[in-house]
């Protein structure tokens, strides 16, 4: 699936964003109502060609690409970006052979058939250890993200020789990229990071935001009523993971995506802050 290819919705928006690349004033969309019903969301793949490297601009980066394919970002676009083309640019990447773990991690390494260097790496980006059982290693990153090896990964970086580190604060990353698409588009995009996580009791990964700038990560309907009248009294809903999640159905590992544009939902302005998505121990029942 190619730039401007779209799962649902009408393609109004693919005007007003070819208006953009002549550089005349892009047409202002009519402000939604987050909390009403939207018409359906439209999500764009953006694919990038060459590898992300030390430095690099991502903004001008996912730009050049949608210029190839003669698109551009429209007036309430999100973008969701993986973490590791952040994680890359930002420089966040660790020479395995540098690595010499600790006779624990060799010993555990060994037991399960594992790389004693990514274990040791894990355990330096963890705050905690919350489990350690059959192989897999559960932990508490600095950031507060509970996940596996601390978020430490060493698929598409460069065969097995590097192992990628998260962004160091995702938040601050997430809003020096909303600044500089903003300055190059004169469109305040909000920008959502994310990296795929298990979860407890569930098969298979899914994409979860761990930086976000210019909208709310949550919904807060406690209080309203629903349509029967009943007053809703827990509904806080995680709309940056679901967005996240949204975005991982065209992200991938495996095709050269590391971001996608959501067009058509209706969020809620803010600064944005992905700690608010995580929950203190002493609200978690199982720690």
């Amino acid at each position: 699936m190619g730039i401007g290819q779209t799962l649902s919705g009408d393609r109004n928006g693919e005007l007003v964003s070819k208006a953009s690349l002549t550089g005349k004033k892009p047409a202002v969309r009519k402000k939604h109502d987050s909390r009403q019903p939207h018409t359906g969301l439209h999500l764009i793949p953006v694919s990038l060609a060459d590898e992300i490297k030390p430095g690099d601009s991502l903004a001008e980066k996912i730009l050049q690409a949608l210029r190839q394919n003669s698109s551009a970002f429209a007036p309430g676009d999100i973008l969701v970006v993986k973490h590791k083309i952040v994680s890359k640019s930002e420089g966040r990447m660790v020479d395995l052979a540098t690595i010499k773990p600790s006779a624990h991690s060799i010993a555990w390494a060994k037991r399960h058939k594992l790389d004693a260097r990514v274990i040791e790496l894990a355990l330096r980006e963890s705050r905690a250890v919350i489990r350690q059982k059959n192989g897999v290693l559960i932990t508490a990153t600095h950031h507060g993200f509970i996940c596996a090896n601390s978020g430490v990964d060493v698929s598409n970086v460069d065969g097995g020789h590097h192992a990628l580190l998260l962004p160091a604060d995702p938040d601050r990353s997430a809003r020096k990229l909303r600044r500089e698409l903003k300055k190059r588009t004169m469109l305040d995009i909000p920008v959502l990071i994310t990296d795929t996580f298990g979860r407890p009791w569930r098969e298979g990964l899914v994409d979860f935001c761990i930086g976000i700038a210019g909208m709310k990560a949550l919904r807060d309907d406690r209080g309203r009523r629903d349509p029967h009248g009943y007053t809703l009294q827990a509904s806080l809903e995680a709309v940056a993971d679901e967005l996240a999640c949204a975005a991982g159905l065209v992200c991938g590992k495996l095709n050269h995506t590391p971001a996608c544009i959501i067009r058509g939902f209706p969020y809620e302005p803010a600064r944005g802050r992905a700690r608010g998505l995580l929950r203190p121990a002493a609200n978690d029942l199982f720690r």
